[in-house]
């Protein structure tokens, strides 16, 4: 294939700061083993960026977020029980599954028996914004096969439920062509690839949906612990391709060591403020549990991707990482020590890290951890330790959508105040090469996964509330994307 007029977006430094508008005039690129032999696509002096990444998707819930009963920003029980009516009374006899709550700084703890003042027949399964927790009704409680209990289902035994929603509730079931529209609405955005690490959706299930239509992007899927034995059995090892598709690929070994901060359960060093049910938040394994999962994963080839919130759940994984000698990443490493920033570098290990969560997790990190909020995302620590940043959305938590994570990475704000912490913000060229897989400036060597925009993503400037503004246009000023040389998604009468 060969692209012509096109203006490459520099990822790396340009100039004295190493940002900036970028000048580059039109150019012509080859690019070897990509598409049909002879192809030309026109660019017509479009800006070019390597095809954006997703690094943290549970891609079957993103694909039914928009069937929910949205909550998101309710404020207290009460605002819930109301809206729940409304609800109720608009869909007579109807289970409700909602998203989106987050009640860390409500003044009333979500109980069961508010949810049976709404309904105590019809199945109500309220799914908190953070994902760590459910909150149901005993209809809810009994139709899942759960044990009557006073407050919400979280943690290990909430994920294995989350799981099951799908058979409980038929709405919930993902589908093929769900999974489609889902990458469909992402190569809209410039989105090629995605990391999914659905609860209940690994390899095995992967090849299904690949071959009945959810083909659009590159896939990297995970497996959890229960489903360790089944890739080990099909000899699958970490970039190896699923079923022959070279775009289906498998990832890695998805532990979640940890809770959230929002459900009070990350693992942390210093306790939570006064009236936490756990003070320190607490682990999801031990240590000698951890190490055994990361052994075995290493010792079949397997990367491992470790969910630590908390610093002392980070500690505990890298002082695991270590000691094993496995390869990964830790999953949002959303409160570090600085000493723990640099063993990150050291020990090879990427951050897959979610700047979006900084949007709604900073007044809660104010309230829940005291004296800490220097320490929560703390990306300029990470690129200055050398550490492989890679960014994310964790959606449906946060949208799924590279542009909001690099904005909220810059900007570290989503209203009228100022930056939080500006001192550990990323500038839009850092942001953007952090969102596109590690890949360099689109060149020869691109593996025909890029993007064409209508406008420079960094004529916003290097930093700031402007340069945050300006990217969040980007995502309407994508004119096509293209993944392994074919164009999977373009705007009419775009170039090409």
């Amino acid at each position: 294939m060969i692209l012509r007029n096109a203006r490459p977006v520099p990822l790396g430094t340009l100039g004295p700061d190493g940002d900036g508008a970028v000048s580059t005039e039109p150019v012509d690129v080859r690019l070897d083993h990509v598409g049909a032999p002879d192809e030309v696509v026109d660019a017509d002096g479009a800006w070019v960026i390597p095809g954006l990444w997703d690094q943290h998707v549970h891609l079957a819930q993103w694909s039914l977020a928009g069937g929910r009963f949205d909550l998101a920003g309710v404020t207290s029980v009460g605002e819930v029980v109301e809206r729940l009516e409304a609800r109720m009374a608009q869909f007579p006899g109807a289970p409700v599954i909602g998203w989106g709550h987050r009640p860390s700084g409500w003044s009333q703890a979500p109980t069961t028996a508010d949810l049976d003042a709404v309904s105590e027949h019809i199945p109500i399964v309220l799914i908190a914004g953070d994902a760590h927790h459910g909150w149901l009704n005993s209809a809810a409680l009994g139709a899942l096969g759960l044990l009557w209990r006073e407050g919400v289902v979280s943690e290990d035994e909430w994920f294995a439920t989350y799981a099951r929603l799908g058979d409980a509730f038929g709405s919930e079931e993902p589908t093929a062509q769900g999974y489609r529209s889902a990458m469909e609405a992402a190569a809209a955005i410039g989105v090629t690839g995605l990391v999914d690490f659905e609860f209940s959706v690994g390899p095995a299930q992967w090849l299904d949906l690949w071959e009945g239509g959810a083909d659009l992007l590159r896939i990297r899927t995970a497996t959890y612990a229960d489903g360790l034995e089944a890739v080990i059995n099909r000899d699958l090892r970490t970039g190896q391709t699923i079923g022959g598709h070279r775009r289906l690929t498998m990832g890695a070994l998805k532990i979640i060591s940890d809770g959230s901060l929002n459900t009070a359960t990350a693992w942390c060093c210093e306790p939570y403020a006064p009236g936490a049910v756990l003070p320190f938040g607490e682990p999801n394994q031990t240590p000698e549990e951890l190490a055994d999962l990361l052994t075995r994963a290493h010792a079949y080839g397997l990367e491992a991707a470790v969910h630590a919130i908390g610093d002392r759940a980070v500690e505990v994984a890298l002082d695991v990482f270590a000691a094993t000698g496995a390869r990964g990443s830790i999953e949002h490493a959303q409160l570090v020590r600085p000493d723990d920033v640099r063993r990150i570098a050291e020990l090879g290990l990427r951050a897959s890290v979610q700047p979006a969560h900084l949007l709604d997790d900073r007044d809660p990190i104010e309230h829940l951890w005291p004296g800490r909020s220097e320490r929560c995302f703390p990306l300029r620590w990470m690129l200055d330790a050398g550490v492989d940043l890679a960014l994310g959305s964790d959606a449906p938590v946060s949208p799924l959508d590279p542009w909001l994570a690099m904005a909220a990475a810059v900007h570290r704000s989503a209203d009228e105040r100022d930056s939080w912490h500006p001192e550990q913000s990323l500038t839009a060229r850092e942001a953007l090469a952090a969102s596109v897989d590690g890949a360099p400036t689109f060149g020869s060597e691109n593996n025909g996964d890029f993007v064409l925009l209508d406008a420079d993503p960094l004529a916003g400037g290097g930093s700031g509330s402007e340069a945050a503004a300006h990217l969040l246009t980007m995502k309407d000023r994508v004119l096509a994307t293209y993944v392994d040389g074919v164009e999977v998604w373009a705007r009419p009468g775009s170039p090409g």
